[in-house]
C-alpha cells in the first residue's frame, strides 16, 4: 500500500491552522493541509516530521503533533495518515512548492470549491475539536 500523510498545524493561539495553496493536481487551486508522501520502511511520525520540515520549515522542536486517524483506500491501495498539533511558538516559514497561509478556524471546511479533499478536510477539523485535550496537552 502506498502511504501518505497530512498534518494538521496550529498556531500557537490556535485561533488559524497552516494550509498550503496547492499548485498541481490533485487539487489544483485548492486549499490543503500540508503532507506528503512516506516513504518504504519509514514510520508514519518520522514521516510526518520530514515532510512538515520539506514543505515549511517547521522541525519537531517547534511542534508536538498527534496521530489523530488514518484513513483507508483500499481500491487505491493507499492510506493517509493524519497528524496533528499546536506550534509552540511562532516560526519563521520556509515555502517548498505550496505556497503556504493561516486559514481561520471558523472557516468551513466542508467547502469543496475552496478546500482540497472531498470534506475530508472538515472532518478531521471536528475530530480535532473533538480530541483537543490530547492534541495540545503537553502533560499527557
Amino acid at each position: 500500500m502506498r502511504g501518505y500523510n497530512v498534518i494538521a498545524v496550529f498556531a500557537p493561539d490556535r485561533r488559524t491552522m497552516l494550509m498550503c495553496k496547492r499548485v498541481k493536481d490533485p487539487y489544483k487551486g485548492l486549499y490543503n493541509m500540508v503532507g506528503g508522501k512516506i516513504e518504504s520502511g519509514e514510520d508514519g511520525y518520522t514521516a510526518a516530521y520530514r515532510e512538515l520540515y520539506e514543505e515549511t520549515g517547521i522541525t519537531k522542536d517547534d511542534i508536538r503533533i498527534t496521530h489523530l486517524m488514518t484513513f483507508t483506500y483500499p481500491l487505491c491501495d493507499e492510506y493517509v495518515e493524519v497528524y496533528a498539533g499546536g506550534l509552540k511558538r511562532s516560526v519563521t516559514l520556509h515555502e517548498e512548492k505550496n505556497p503556504l497561509l493561516w486559514v481561520d478556524i471558523s472557516e468551513n471546511f466542508f467547502d469543496m470549491e475552496k478546500f482540497a479533499g472531498e470534506g475530508n478536510i472538515g472532518h478531521i477539523m471536528e475530530h480535532v475539536k473533538l480530541h483537543e485535550r490530547e492534541i495540545f496537552d503537553e502533560h499527557i
